[in-house]
């Protein structure tokens, strides 16, 4: 009896032992989960695959050396069943703890790649941006904007997406479409637009031209209204718009532009070019800002039917009012910018022609 007594004692000690240890264990690997970790050299990417288990995400995690056990992840899910842990891609760069990890996958935290599109962009300039992201085509992009569908109702008449698609920087992921890409740029259009409070009647489209064209033509801001202000005086008494951006524009749409306005460009009979054709070009030429769509919107009161860039290198325009006076500040700009050239190399500011 008494040996029997004793062997039930030691199975008790053993199964008492047995529960211990795994109390011990299963506390170790809770406590794991909020330990940081890095397998990993200066960063690293992983490309979760809508689907993907818990089971298969954890093996992804720990391959990658995000976290040091692939166990860890089906454990949070048993710790935390309600979370739903969202596809994408997800980037590493530091030490960080599973339960952290497992925290920003349910936020869908994913990475993002920017797309910027600086204020005066034209459609070529953003399907090289997003040539270069890897994942997304340049030319399917050219494609894409050659279908207005996306503003018909805003500007029925609009040829292109070209002046829609808003400067600003986008946030895209690998799974983002140019479709939807071309959304989140007009779809900011609309929102600038709203806020700009444009007079009822607006003619979407025209002044969207009149803006693309006046952002070409300065960076400085505080003269684009009168900028826009030439334009549409030269509009009301049927005189040549003679935009030197709208020829460069036409080049680019035939695909010989060389870097310079030549003699050839200006005789294109491309519908673009403002020298061969009156009135406003048939569509936008690039993607105004803020600051050009409302100086399209409410242009200054002025006389001006010319302007020629200052020789002083600041980017600022002399306007006037007659083609004596223009002629004189064409003179002087020229008579500047020899001397800027003979002295100052590089700091002679690049010829403009000028508007006559």
């Amino acid at each position: 009896m008494k040996t029997r007594g004793r062997r039930g004692g030691r199975v008790v000690l053993s199964i008492l032992i047995a529960a211990g240890l795994v109390v011990l264990a299963a506390g170790a690997a809770v406590r794991s989960l909020f330990v940081p970790f890095r397998g990993f050299g200066d960063e690293v990417t992983i490309e979760i695959e809508k689907g993907t288990g818990t089971r298969g995400i954890g093996r992804e995690l720990a391959r990658a050396g995000a976290v040091r056990f692939s166990w860890q992840l089906p454990l949070l899910r048993v710790l935390r069943p309600r979370a739903k842990l969202q596809a994408g891609e997800y980037r590493f760069t530091a030490a960080d703890t599973p339960w952290h990890i497992f925290d920003r996958l349910a936020r869908g935290d994913v990475f993002y790649y920017l797309v910027t599109v600086p204020e005066g962009s034209n459609l070529f300039d953003i399907a090289n941006e997003v040539d270069r992201l890897g994942f997304l085509s340049g030319e399917e992009f050219l494609k894409a904007v050659h279908d207005p569908a996306l503003v018909r109702d805003l500007a029925p008449e609009a040829p292109t997406l070209e002046g829609f698609l808003f400067p600003s920087t986008y946030r895209v992921t690998r799974n983002t479409t140019i479709h939807q890409l071309c959304r989140m740029m007009t779809d900011e259009f609309r929102h600038e637009w709203r806020l700009l409070e444009p007079p009822a009647g607006s003619a979407v489209s025209r002044v969207v031209t009149m803006a693309s064209m006046v952002e070409k033509e300065t960076a400085v801001a505080a003269e684009r209204p009168e900028v826009a202000s030439v334009y549409y005086n030269r509009l009301k008494i049927g005189m040549a718009l003679d935009c030197d951006p709208t020829t460069i524009y036409a080049a680019l749409l035939d695909r010989r532009y060389r870097g310079v306005i030549h003699r050839s460009d200006l005789a294109s009979d491309n519908t673009y070019n403002t020298y061969t054709h009156a009135g406003l070009p048939p569509g936008p030429i690039a993607n105004p800002g803020r600051a050009s769509l409302k100086a399209a919107l409410r242009p200054a009161e002025t006389a001006y039917l010319y302007f020629v860039a200052k020789p002083d290198g600041s980017g600022s325009h002399q306007f006037s009012t007659d083609l004596e006076a223009h002629n004189r500040a064409v003179e002087q700009y020229r008579r500047g910018h020899s001397q800027n050239r003979t002295v100052g190399g590089k700091n002679g500011q690049r010829g403009r022609r000028s508007h006559s």
